[in-house]
């Protein structure tokens, strides 16, 4: 039965493209709404663009982080656990925390839990959740994971995690960034270094969205998929975002229920 009082925000950054939302967003809340029966759940959104956008063209309102904090002050919410989406502790990680640390008063407990990507154990999980969606790859084949990539020093993790896939014993794989370091121009030093036939192209993001129909698998001469057959290799993209693999959904249970202890921690210590 559910405790009007207690209350799980699940915030992602947000996207205009239902499908994958219904595959990766609305799964990962469904998920912790399955483990935490307990507790209220609600969702916001970090885009204000996407947000604006839903609106205008669906008509379909969704909070951002302020508006849902207000909300559920008004419905009586006193234990609060807000858990990102987040891949990355960057720059919508931090202004979300801010938001709700302003209203931080109104409640009894706040706690957070960690985006995607924070510890070392995480950064295993992962890898182990990508390779079991990829096992099937051949000696010919190498994957190339796209990631956002960010001017915020949390960027240093996408680095970080190539050089940790590869030391894990998957020298076929390659993690580089949209819009940051490794860029297109080190993926491909390194992945004519390793010399494959094939590159399969997927999304190092929650959702499979705009940059990965755009910026990855478009037709575009700019397009990862482009720039990487101009070099001579067959492509094939899988349009499938983080969120749709199981072990990368159970990576954000585990961090609501690192949460729910801390905050179960503070009452107890209080």
């Amino acid at each position: 039965m559910t405790d009007s009082r207690k209350a799980i925000l699940v915030v992602s950054f947000g996207t205009s493209f239902h499908r994958t939302r219904e595959k990766t967003i609305d799964r990962i809340e469904a998920d912790i709404e399955k483990a935490y029966p307990d507790y209220r759940i609600y969702r916001a959104w970090t885009s204000k663009m996407i947000i604006s956008k839903l609106l205008r063209r669906d008509g379909v309102k969704v909070f951002t982080v302020a508006e849902a904090v207000e909300q559920m002050i008004a419905d009586g919410i006193r234990e609060l656990i807000v858990q990102p989406t987040h891949v990355i502790n960057g720059v919508e990680n931090d202004l979300m925390k801010e938001d709700v640390l302003k209203r931080q008063d109104a409640f009894e407990s706040v706690a957070f839990g960690d985006p995607l990507l924070t510890t070392q154990e995480d950064n295993l999980a992962v890898i182990e959740a990508v390779m079991e969606e990829f096992s099937d790859m051949t000696e010919e084949e190498a994957l190339v994971l796209m990631g956002h990539g960010t001017t915020h020093y949390a960027n240093a993790i996408y680095a970080a995690l190539d050089y940790t896939f590869k030391d894990q014993g998957y020298s076929r794989v390659f993690l580089g960034t949209v819009e940051a370091y490794p860029s297109m121009e080190s993926l491909k030093k390194q992945i004519r270094a390793l010399g494959p036939k094939r590159l399969i192209l997927a999304p190092f993001m929650v959702v499979a969205g705009d940059h990965a129909i755009h910026d990855m698998s478009g037709q575009d001469e700019d397009s990862w998929r482009s720039q990487f057959e101009r070099e001579g290799y067959e492509v094939v993209c899988k349009m499938k975002g983080l969120g749709e693999y199981p072990g990368v959904r159970k990576i954000y249970l585990d961090h609501v229920k690192e949460a729910e202890k801390s905050c179960m921690e503070s009452r107890s210590g209080s």
